[in-house]
């Protein structure tokens, strides 16, 4: 998830609150959005070393009451996004807790005190 802007492609502080926040609002005017998870590599890699990932795009997955088919429909054209929209089963059954990033309703990424 980036502008076409590629050196700022993993600048998570300044791309995940606006895009997050706009793609929580659009979808939540079809479904609840309980959950949003980073997943692909931003779900392997340890967020420490994303610094590693510069040029790659963003993989978000978005838990909500019902899957929602053709979620491309809610991204703006000039960024840089894999959108899933899935229900809690099959966010359970496809993808493995150890591989998601939550960044929604709680953010993983920033340290806890």
């Amino acid at each position: 998830m980036s502008r076409v802007k590629l050196e700022a492609i993993w600048q998570h502080e300044k791309v995940l609150p606006y895009i997050l926040t706009t793609l929580k609002d659009k979808i939540s005017e079809i479904t609840a959005v309980e959950k949003i998870f980073l997943f692909g590599s931003r779900g392997r890699v340890p967020f420490e070393d994303w610094d590693t990932l510069e040029g790659k795009d963003w993989d978000v997955l978005v838990q909500a009451k019902c899957k929602l088919k053709n979620a491309h429909i809610f991204l703006d054209k000039e960024y840089y996004v894999d959108l899933l929209v899935l229900d809690e089963d099959s966010i359970h059954k496809y993808y493995p807790e150890k591989n998601l990033k939550m960044v929604f309703p709680e953010n993983e990424l920033i340290q806890k005190e």
